[in-house]
């Protein structure tokens, strides 16, 4: 395997641990090994048949969610001297890395070819975070000098300074930075070099402020032990705090080297479950406190949808007269279902199951949580 091959197999590989996109699917792109050289001359322009292929993997994934149908993921460096206990990266030890003006051109002529249409560029750390967060500028305003306008996600490197967010920032369309865990005690388990005060939570509110509303972050759920009920507190600060656009969770996965290797896997329904309860949080105004309800006495959730679980401890709503919020707890109704309701009923009631297709809701899943008639049925329920 050449160079350039083991590069890419390394660099792309290594970069699925960065999350950009909930349920986001690996898939495998051809191409021409001489792609990946910087010179102009490389044979990736050919038609000769002949020419080797390397297989390349990057990221398909809704375009509902924002972004791109196909997105290159990448680290611009291959090695970490940070000490995070549960990452592969720190393992490798020989030098893996595409110099910025490299790695620009490399991506160019993919997105040229119409082989990816978005980038993800995130970095190990195996010198200077200053150093490397420049490398991740450089590439980015290489990218946008020399014509690319598609989607571009940058990650902010713990310790980052101010000027290089401002940077990142300006060129990309989305910049992040990890949490990885719920607090200062947490993360000091799994990662003794990195001071979650100052390298990340005042990093993140300089995130916040350079590139509001177009700014997440991730946690990996299950590395540090910690509850579901410290979850939910981290996430209620976020929401409060920084507003992050996107919280994205990775269920911990034990890797053979690592000093977590002999730590238990987290289920992965327990990744599922905290997008699903995210989502609620952000979308659908449930508050953390409404939340706690559905955590069992230890403090974790149950794999149950956290909505179906907060619905099964209430009263069913009447479809007629609940207000849009008590509707948006219903599990089976969103918030266009909810919104469509409210403008179906204004012209006629709902009368039973079957008349919930009027605004496209299954009265199959809705229906246990649902009562139907006019405002004598609510008396009567408010009455019992």
């Amino acid at each position: 395997m050449s160079v350039a091959e083991q590069k890419l197999t390394y660099l792309t590989a290594a970069g699925r641990f960065d999350i950009c996109s909930p349920g986001e699917c690996i898939r495998l792109l051809p191409v021409a090994l001489d792609t990946f050289r910087a010179s102009q001359e490389a044979l990736a322009g050919s038609q000769d048949p002949n020419v080797r292929t390397v297989i390349a993997p990057y990221i398909s994934y809704n375009r509902r969610t924002g972004g791109c149908g196909r997105m290159l993921k990448m680290l611009l460096h291959g090695t970490c001297s940070y000490d995070c206990a549960y990452c592969p990266v720190r393992l490798q030890r020989e030098p893996v890395s595409f110099p910025p003006g490299e790695f620009a051109d490399t991506f160019l002529r993919l997105w040229r070819d119409g082989l990816v249409e978005g980038l993800f560029l995130s970095s190990g750390i195996p010198r200077d975070v200053d150093c490397v967060m420049h490398d991740l500028v450089e590439t980015g305003e290489l990218l946008r000098r020399q014509g690319y306008d598609g989607y571009l996600h940058l990650k902010v490197l713990p310790g980052a300074t101010r000027a290089d967010i401002h940077d990142a920032a300006r060129v990309a369309d989305r910049i992040s930075i990890n949490l990885e865990a719920t607090s200062p005690d947490r993360l000091g388990g799994i990662a003794g070099v990195k001071d979650y005060r100052q390298d990340i939570l005042k990093r993140q509110a300089w995130v916040a402020e350079e590139k509001p509303g177009s700014h997440t972050t991730q946690l990996v759920v299950g590395a540090a032990d910690e509850t579901d009920a410290e979850i939910l507190s981290c996430l209620a600060d976020q929401y409060r705090r920084v507003r992050p656009s996107r919280v994205y969770f990775s269920a911990f996965r034990a890797l053979p080297g690592t000093p977590l290797a002999s730590h238990p896997d987290t289920p992965a329904w327990r990744a599922r479950r905290w997008y699903q309860a995210d989502y609620l949080l952000r979308e659908y105004g449930v508050t953390a406190d409404e939340l706690r309800v559905a955590l069992d006495e230890e403090g974790f959730f149950s794999n149950c949808d956290p909505k179906v679980a907060l619905a099964d401890g209430r009263r069913p709503v009447n479809v007629n007269f609940a207000p849009r919020r008590d509707l948006l707890r219903i599990p089976g109704i969103g918030p266009k279902g909810a919104d469509r309701i409210l403008s179906c009923r204004r012209e006629r009631l709902f009368t039973g199951l079957a008349d919930l297709g009027r605004a496209g809701i299954k009265g199959r899943v809705a229906g246990r949580y649902l009562t139907f008639g006019g405002r004598e049925t609510v008396q009567a329920e408010l009455v019992l």
